[in-house]
């Protein structure tokens, strides 16, 4: 807890939140993995201090494949030391690998069958949540899902008290949202258990 506050504090628009995600919101956001058979290729973006990366690690069998993409250094060595470190030790042979780079410059190739991603995407501006999902997107397989989530009625509460500027940026990430929701067949779960709560948005990679 204490790690991720004083991360909060020092970089707020990489972080993006005063509190880590709780276990439902995990629970949640892991929840196509648990319903996949068979091996499958999984890419965790922007984890923290790995709340949902512990989640996804449970769902990972020595078929599978894992990579974590974190642009924040001090996250990548919490995530190595407490989560990776010893799930190697127990799984030698799953391969898991860890990238400290943002996801748009990452050296990963798709196709992924699930990526989970927990960026702060209000926090951008939205040039750089278009390239972000344009990343993503190109990286998932046919019939894959990218999960992601957002605060519940965040844009709302912070209309009122911040920039023009940054009302525009709003509105433009809402609807860029929403274009993708059409296109990717989203789905939407309130998980009212977190704090603050939030919503795990679903988005589906069309077959050709």
């Amino acid at each position: 807890m204490f790690d991720f506050l004083s991360q909060t504090f020092r970089n707020f628009k990489h972080t993006g939140a005063v509190w880590p995600s709780g276990d439902k919101l995990a629970r949640e956001m892991t929840s196509s993995l648990r319903a996949s058979s068979g091996p499958k290729r999984v890419l965790e973006v922007g984890p923290g201090t790995g709340p949902f990366t512990s989640r996804i690690l449970q769902s990972i069998h020595p078929e599978d494949e894992f990579h974590i993409v974190e642009i924040n250094p001090f996250f990548c060595n919490v995530i190595e030391t407490r989560l990776l470190e010893p799930f190697r030790k127990l799984h030698p042979d799953t391969k898991v690998q860890l990238h400290e780079s943002p996801i748009e410059l990452a050296p990963i190739d798709g196709p992924f069958d699930h990526i989970i991603c927990g960026l702060p995407f209000n926090n951008f501006p939205p040039a750089l949540v278009r390239g972000i999902f344009k990343r993503m997107l190109s990286l998932l397989a046919e019939d894959g899902d990218l999960t992601y989530f957002e605060y519940a009625a965040v844009r709302v509460m912070k209309a009122p008290i911040t920039t023009p500027k940054s009302r525009r940026n709003l509105r433009r990430i809402d609807a860029h949202g929403k274009r993708l929701h059409r296109r990717h067949r989203g789905s939407r779960q309130l998980v009212m258990a977190n704090f603050p709560p939030a919503v795990a948005v679903r988005l589906h990679q069309p077959t050709n």
